[in-house]
């Protein structure tokens, strides 16, 4: 019986766990398969957690796809409440904070990543003030709805980072009535260009955000123990909650000094089977992973990844063949507070990505409706299209827009996937009626747009 240990609980370490078991079934292997993790959750969507904040997800229960019992139903022991601290890959042993060792023949680290927490976030004995939180767990999620619960419609919410998920509890502060602000180091949204950026920041003041860009936060002021106010390079204001949301970092802190090799910022690299090092296997947030265009390792810390990253683990582990084939770049958000409706999407690469592998790239934007001009849905969208001037290769695309503008995004996704180039998608059968599309989808005009100006 082989004893394989997994360290993490949620989509990685899961979607494993379950491919091994049944990959074994058909391989005739014999798997003894523990799960452990520090949380008390498994198999959750941490993605949904800002639509939970904003009352369309009616409870936390919604984002939990298996609970741990039907993962034991499934003959996984499973052990919650438990932190590894320190793994001993020679000994093959796992060391717990109680103490405790497990040992193990194959080891899979799906420990995802951790929000990154500033000095100034904590008091004095290091623990985060109140008030003061990332958006990350399924507890994160509980505190911040008792925080905007206990604050009311009238307070004040400062945003630090505006990635995706600082832009998506933009959306939910807003639509709870609270008034905020979304402090970044940059423009916002840093995988788009420009030109996009703008749009999303011009829509979040619309909405009634305050949008303070190229700023740093350099702390807090505290009355009474609790956040009253923001302190940032060139400016600060009063407010009732602070949302750390500039980051996170791969969880492989236990795994110092145990001979596994770790990538330059803590990263695991394991290969398209899952493979680390002998006896070793990793998937998920607490990865970097192969970027198809351009042959480089990039993190990517989204759950679709992961659950793609540990099937393909799983299958090998247990004597299958399956292999991640790495990322496109695709990502999609939206930004939907009050009369503004974004979607917004990226594929590939951004220009200065493109020079730095040593494409000769050209971009153009063409702007558009998202279906015919005389249909009531018809909204505005805005495309930019990357390509290799000399071999014509799709390079990327980035999509901003109304209702039915994000989804395009996989259209071109499919032509990166698989190295085709802007006439591949100019010409593309895609799906055409005046309620979702113009005759020449959009996509496709601005993809013949750059293959003319090649």
């Amino acid at each position: 019986m082989q004893r394989v240990l997994i360290v993490g609980a949620d989509a990685a370490g899961m979607s494993a766990a379950h491919q091994m078991l049944r990959t074994a079934g058909g391989t005739g292997r014999e798997l003894a398969v523990t799960v452990i993790d520090r949380g008390q959750h498994t198999s959750y969507s941490a993605c949904g957690i800002p639509y939970w904040i904003s009352g369309e997800v009616d409870s936390g229960d919604d984002l939990v796809a298996r609970t741990a019992e039907e993962h034991r139903d499934a003959g996984i022991e499973m052990r919650l409440g438990t932190e590894a601290v320190a793994a001993d890959l020679a000994a093959r042993e796992l060391t717990l904070a109680d103490g405790e060792v497990l040992e193990f023949d194959e080891l899979v680290v799906a420990t995802g990543a951790e929000a990154l927490i500033p000095e100034w976030a904590l008091d004095a004995s290091g623990e985060l003030l109140p008030g003061v939180g990332p958006v990350k767990t399924l507890n994160d999620g509980a505190a911040w709805l008792d925080r905007f619960e206990e604050a009311g419609s009238g307070s004040h919410v400062v945003i630090v980072g505006a990635g995706y998920i600082g832009v998506e509890v933009a959306e939910a502060a807003l639509r709870r009535g609270v008034g905020v602000t979304v402090v970044t180091r940059g423009h916002g949204l840093a995988s788009l260009e420009p030109a996009l950026q703008e749009r999303v920041s011009l829509a979040m003041c619309d909405a009634g955000a305050e949008v303070v860009l190229e700023a740093e936060v350099t702390g807090l002021d505290v009355v009474d123990g609790r956040v009253a106010g923001v302190r940032w390079t060139g400016g600060e204001r009063e407010a009732d909650l602070v949302v750390l949301a500039a980051g996170v970092r791969p969880a492989t802190g236990f795994l110092a000094g145990s001979g596994v090799p770790l990538g330059p910022r803590g990263h695991l690299r394991p290969d398209p089977h899952g493979r680390v090092c002998e006896h070793v296997w990793a998937a998920g947030d607490c990865c970097e992973v192969r970027r198809r265009l351009d042959d480089s390792w990039v993190f990517r810390p989204l759950g679709t990844h992961a659950n793609k990253h540990g099937r393909a683990l799983g299958d090998s582990l247990a004597g299958g063949s399956l292999a991640f084939g790495g990322v496109t770049d695709t990502s999609v958000t939206r930004f939907a507070a009050c009369e503004e409706y974004l979607e917004i999407a990226r594929t590939g690469l951004s220009l200065a990505e493109a020079n730095a592998a040593g494409f000769d790239p050209v971009a153009v934007t063409t702007e558009g409706s998202t279906a015919s001009g005389y249909m009531p849905d018809a909204d505005p969208i805005s495309l930019w299209v990357l390509a290799d001037r000399p071999t014509r290769r799709l390079l990327g695309v980035q999509v901003i827009g109304g209702r039915g503008a994000g989804k395009r995004i996989d259209a071109a996704a499919a032509v990166l996937w698989h190295g085709g180039t802007v006439d591949d998608l100019a010409w593309m059968d895609l799906a055409y009626a005046p309620p979702f599309a113009t005759a020449w989808d959009v996509l496709q005009v601005a993809a013949r747009r750059v293959a003319e100006r090649l």
